[in-house]
């Protein structure tokens, strides 16, 4: 099976491309801007018959779109998100290669959800800022451009290779500091939001269940279970083996096995992780949305995948827990002491 990757240098691209390139059955050809990619094109600049005459030369039976931005302005994420797509589709539609196309969406599509539901693929979609709007826009191209071809609803990806700028990012990178400083006590704003986290490997393992399936619309990819991000805090405190205090600025000190007390002469080490500066945030999309501050990803309070169309359509169901992807993170932030 000869497979087109687009976006393999990206967090959830390379773990993609590990995948399929495990196959022994599948051809992976990698498309990108970057100088490793095996084909330079940017889908934002480059037109659709450029993209077209490669297709009828390569002939691939899967494309697989990974790229994409998730930090800047709406100008520039509706040309990578959206123009992007828009030029993939077209050329998909100009060439005689009949390739099926898998499509990475993300749940900010969806905007924020009820506390305590399940958001199934049925929902009403109603971003909370431009970065899913964005996605949004382009899971519609796809959805109506009458190709073979499936979208994939990320929701909150996490594990190995997990971007500094993500939430879960900023915390073990504010816990790396803390135990090199010897701070007795980390104060962490912006906890109370509750995620669906899945880890990027499980992820890999459903696009390449997308790619072999004839499955096509919109499937959630989720643990199905929603987890606050102070909770996930606490068990990477646990996993990093930190013994101090974690203190919320806006809230209670955290309950559980990590109020070890600190020293009358530690320092306290404050960190925002989840409503960072828009510059940096890992999910810029609600950076200019009032409205859904404190929750870059526009998301609001909760969100939770109802993942039983991946389950009964991809045969898929997420296998690494929460546990082992933040002692992943957490290795990579600690070889950085």
């Amino acid at each position: 099976m000869r497979v087109l990757l687009i976006g393999a240098n990206g967090y959830i691209g390379r773990f993609v491309a590990d995948r399929l390139l495990a196959d022994p059955a599948v051809q992976l050809t990698a498309l990108g801007r970057g100088d490793d990619a095996d084909v330079r094109f940017d889908l934002a600049t480059g037109s659709p018959g450029a993209l077209t005459r490669f297709l009828d030369a390569v002939h691939p039976g899967v494309v697989i779109n990974c790229a994409g931005a998730t930090r800047g302005g709406a100008r520039e994420l509706t040309r990578h998100n959206t123009v992007a797509v828009a030029t993939i589709c077209e050329a998909l539609r100009r060439s005689g290669c009949g390739a099926r196309l898998v499509q990475i969406g993300c749940g900010s599509e969806y905007g924020p959800s009820q506390p305590g539901s399940s958001t199934a693929e049925d929902a009403v979609p109603r971003p909370g800022g431009p970065y899913g709007v964005s996605k949004l826009a382009a899971t519609e191209l796809v959805l109506g451009s009458g190709l073979d071809a499936v979208v994939l609803r990320v929701f909150s990806p996490v594990g190995p290779g997990t971007p500094a700028g993500s939430p879960l990012g900023r915390l073990a990178e504010a816990m790396r500091r803390a135990m090199q400083s010897g701070d007795g006590e980390l104060k962490l704003g912006g906890l109370g939001a509750q995620r669906d986290f899945v880890d990027v490997r499980d992820v890999a393992r459903a696009v390449h269940a997308a790619s072999l399936s004839a499955a096509q619309g919109v499937i959630n990819i989720g643990s199905g279970r929603a987890v606050r991000l102070r909770d996930a805090a606490g068990i990477l405190a646990r996993v990093a083996g930190y013994g101090g205090a974690l203190n919320e600025l806006d809230g209670l000190p955290h309950p559980g096995p990590v109020h070890a007390a600190h020293t009358a002469h530690a320092t306290h080490l404050r960190a925002t992780i989840g409503h960072p500066r828009a510059e940096t945030d890992h999910h810029p999309g609600a950076a200019a949305s009032p409205a859904a501050f404190p929750y870059p990803d526009g998301c609001g309070a909760w969100q939770q995948a109802d993942v039983r169309t991946a389950r009964d359509r991809l045969g898929w169901r997420p296998r690494i827990n929460l546990e082992e992807s933040l002692a992943d993170i957490w290795m990579e932030a600690a070889c950085r002491i």
